[in-house]
């Protein structure tokens, strides 16, 4: 076994097992959408900025329990969606309820911090399901926005949904209407998503934590999620 490979095996081990971690913790927490949101009668001075999390696909929101904790500790109003369960749903049925939720509950100049899937579902959700102009802008980490080759080797429709060829995949592409309005944050090595999460005419920010998910925790990215729900600094100055 070459070296490259060596580390390679060594990167998608530990990435593997954080994940693993983060989804047992996820089904034995009791942790409440309520506990996450801004308190309408504290005396916080300025409006908190509004945040909804997606998670990737077979992750449940409580995967994302280490980002919705430490937005709320820096004053934002988090929102989940505990109804996407294990977000297998195919991506425009998901962006449509984004789009639902966000009328329901009359939230605005919203912020959709994603990982993976998840930023397909907020990219749809912009283009298709906000015609008030909800969104203001996205954060997707580790995002296949082009898709992945890998798609095609799985039977299950959740996965097989990431094909270059998929026709949402296809169409999210040709839109780039909203991509100023879009972070993307991704690893310089994915072996989820090998061709790469750049996408053009979006703010692009490269992480040095190799891997699909052990990214999430990346100090640079914690620095960028702190920076944007303060709002201190431009989207060029926040990457």
């Amino acid at each position: 076994m070459g070296r490259e490979l060596r580390l390679h095996l060594g990167w998608r081990l530990r990435d593997y097992a954080a994940i693993g971690w983060w989804q047992a913790v996820a089904v034995v927490s009791r942790a409440r959408p309520d506990e996450l949101r801004a308190d309408p009668g504290a005396d916080v001075g300025p409006s908190p900025r509004v945040v909804v999390l997606l998670p990737g696909v077979y992750e449940p929101w409580r995967v994302l329990l280490p980002w919705a904790r430490l937005l709320r500790e820096h004053g934002a109003d988090v929102h989940v969606l505990p109804e996407l369960g294990w977000n297998r749903a195919p991506i425009p049925a998901t962006a449509a309820r984004v789009g639902r939720y966000l009328v329901e509950n009359d939230l605005r100049d919203v912020t959709l911090v994603a990982h993976s899937k998840g930023g397909l579902i907020g990219k749809l959700a912009m283009l298709r399901e906000d015609p008030d102009g909800r969104i203001a802008d996205l954060i997707a980490v580790n995002t296949p926005f082009g898709g992945s080759r890998w798609a095609r080797y799985f039977l299950v429709g959740a996965v097989r949904a990431f094909r270059p060829a998929d026709a949402t995949i296809v169409a999210l592409a040709a839109e780039v209407e909203v991509n100023a309005r879009i972070t993307s944050v991704h690893t310089f090595w994915d072996p989820h998503v090998p061709e790469g999460s750049e996408l053009a005419g979006a703010t692009d920010v490269v992480l040095e934590t190799p891997g699909h998910f052990r990214p999430m925790t990346d100090p640079r990215l914690v620095d960028l999620l702190v920076e944007r729900v303060s709002g201190r600094g431009g989207a060029a100055a926040r990457a």
